[in-house]
Formats: structure tokens, C-alpha cells, sequence
């Protein structure tokens, strides 16, 4: 298939099934990490601008801004060529160098918030307030706010149609939880397919999604930080379980896939990966378990996947590894060939 325009390379991502022993589950992929602009958010950030130019919010040329840890800011970006329009992302020391610069290669105008914060303390609020200011200010501007845009749910619905003609049945989805959106919408889209697939969030240790204690975490793009409010977007009800999974067990288990299986995941997907297997085991998940690969492992080799700088804040842990050992089963398998 030849396409025309670089959005048409959005969605139809593939399948990987990750063989696990345990023949009551089986964990599937699907590699969101290859679209386009590298994460999942692309489907909803296209979605969000085509909404606003439907709806006539958004002027042909005009300007859009948005506060973004760096994956919808991608997104944005890429649609904003495609309708020639000026983007400026409104980001925060936490948000990967990698990713602020991808998005400069795409003409995305940078603005970072100012004050002093902590390495793991995300300016959530900050940026919000930011982007609030800078569309006010800009003439035409819209301020796109992702966290209480509709089309952000709104953007999933060809990742569920894909789904579940790749794998058939859904068991159970297990997904990261941020702004709501992409939960939300796909949470909904498989509800209606089959209302007993069981759908679990997770989020960060100290993010405040499902009312556990708020304090900094590490994980990018991911959960909600204390002193922000859960986005509008987010649905509770279509939820089943709220998980949390710490940045120890997050980077190691992105670690471990990289090391076993050649595949590189983002911090958050690695997050995923770990809950997903430790609920099979469990018993609490069966069947056909599919994961969002929402982004890349390539946009955090500095930190994710550098153990200087994960020793540096004691987030190296070996006994995750013999944990997603025993859970793949791999030293069995591996002397069973030998």
C-alpha cells in the first residue's frame, strides 16, 4: 500500500504475543510504538484537531497550544504540518530531553514553565496554566487541553476495531492511566464490544488517580501528580481495577523485555507489562490479555535505560528481574534447552 501523507502511517499496528507458561493467559502487544510519531497518542492528537477544525475552533493556519510531558505534544505536531498550522508545546523539566527535541524537528515552537522543582515532581499544573495564558494571549489561539478534551477519548476507537480483529476475544486490557483519555476511550469501545472484558488502570505509586497518597514519581506521561485534578475525560465506571506499580518495578520490567526479547517499551509500558503478569499469576486476569506498547524505549535511553542513572536514585532492583524470571518462566526454560 503506497500512502500520501505521513498520518496515513497512524494505526494498524501490529501484534506481538509474548509466550508466557502459563496456559491460562496469554499476553499480547500490541506495538503502538510504531506510529508515526512513536507513541499511541498520535490517534488522539490528530482526533483533537480534526474535532477543533470541524467544529471551526480551530482556524485554518491558526496556532494551537498544549502542555504535554512530550507524546501528545509529538502528535500534535505531526498533524499541525499535515494542517498547516503554528504549535506551540508548553513542557516541564520532566518531559524527555528526546522528546522535546523530536518535537522541535517538527516545528513545534518550546516553551518551559519556570520555577524550582523537583527531578521527579511533574509541573502538571504549572504548564496547564501556561498553555491557559499563552492561547489567551496569541490571537486565534486555541489552547487544546487534553485532559478535558472529548475527541481525546475520542481518538481510540480504530486501536479497539484493531484489536479485537487481531486477537479475537479481549479478556481483559491493561493499560496506563494519565490524562484518562486513552482509558477511557478504549475502555468504552471494548465495553461495548463485550461488557465482561475487564479493563485495569494503572498508574504510578504517588500518583492520586484512585485516591492513594500523592508524592513525585519518575514515570513520564503517566498518572496523575499531587496538586493536579484527574482530567474531565476520565470515566470510572468503565474501569474494573486501578492498579499502581512503582518506577523500580516500571523501569526493570522495561529493562528486562529489552534484555529478553529485543523490544524496547517506555518506562510507563513497563509499568504495565509488570501489573499485567503479576495479576495472571495471581489468578485475578485469564485468557486473552492484551497491552498498549504506548511508546518507545528509544526516547529514554538516558534514564530508563542507563543504570548510572538509575543507581543514582536507587531505582536498580535485581529481584524484579528474578520475579519476571519466575513469571516468564525463562531459567526453566532456558536449561530445558540446553
Amino acid at each position: 500500500m503506497i500512502l500520501n501523507k505521513v498520518t496515513d502511517l497512524i494505526g494498524n499496528t501490529p501484534i506481538l504475543n509474548l509466550s508466557l507458561e502459563n496456559k491460562n493467559a496469554q499476553l499480547f502487544l500490541k506495538i503502538e510504538k510504531n506510529n508515526p510519531g512513536g507513541s499511541m497518542k498520535d490517534r488522539m492528537a490528530r482526533n483533537m484537531i480534526l474535532a477543533g477544525l470541524k467544529s471551526g475552533k480551530i482556524k485554518p493556519g491558526g496556532t494551537i497550544v498544549e502542555s504535554s510531558s512530550g507524546n501528545t505534544g509529538i502528535g500534535l505536531a505531526l498533524t499541525a504540518i499535515e494542517f498547516d498550522l503554528r504549535f506551540i508545546a508548553v513542557v516541564d523539566h520532566h518531559a524527555a530531553p528526546d522528546k522535546i527535541a523530536i518535537m522541535r524537528a517538527l516545528g513545534a515552537e518550546i516553551r518551559y514553565v519556570t520555577g524550582n522543582y523537583k527531578e521527579n515532581e511533574v509541573a502538571v499544573v504549572e504548564r496547564q496554566h501556561l498553555a491557559a495564558a499563552l492561547a489567551k494571549e496569541i490571537p486565534g489561539a486555541v489552547f487544546m487541553n487534553q485532559s478535558d478534551n472529548v475527541a481525546n477519548a475520542g481518538g481510540y476507537g480504530d486501536f479497539v476495531r484493531e484489536i479485537v480483529q487481531q486477537v479475537g476475544k479481549v479478556d481483559a486490557y491493561v493499560g496506563c492511566v494519565g490524562t484518562g483519555g486513552s482509558m477511557t476511550g478504549i475502555s468504552h469501545g471494548l465495553k461495548v464490544h463485550d461488557p465482561n472484558t475487564t479493563i485495569i488502570a494503572v498508574e504510578p505509586v504517588g500518583s492520586i488517580v484512585f485516591g492513594k497518597p500523592g508524592h513525585p514519581y519518575y514515570q513520564s506521561g503517566t498518572g496523575t501528580p499531587d496538586g493536579d485534578t484527574v482530567g474531565l475525560v476520565f470515566d470510572y465506571s468503565t474501569i474494573d481495577m486501578g492498579e499502581q506499580v512503582s518506577d523500580a518495578q516500571a523501569f526493570e520490567t522495561a529493562r528486562y523485555i529489552a534484555k529478553k526479547y529485543g523490544l524496547l517499551v517506555g518506562g510507563s509500558t513497563g509499568g504495565v507489562i509488570y501489573k499485567a503478569l503479576e495479576l495472571i499469576y495471581q489468578n485475578q486476569i485469564s485468557g486473552n490479555i492484551v497491552i498498549a506498547v504506548a511508546d518507545g524505549g528509544e526516547k529514554y535511553l538516558n534514564t530508563v535505560f542507563n543504570e548510572e542513572w538509575l543507581e543514582e536514585r536507587d531505582l536498580l532492583d535485581q529481584t524484579i528481574w528474578q520475579q519476571l524470571d519466575e513469571w516468564f518462566f525463562k531459567t526453566e526454560v532456558l536449561k530445558d534447552s540446553l
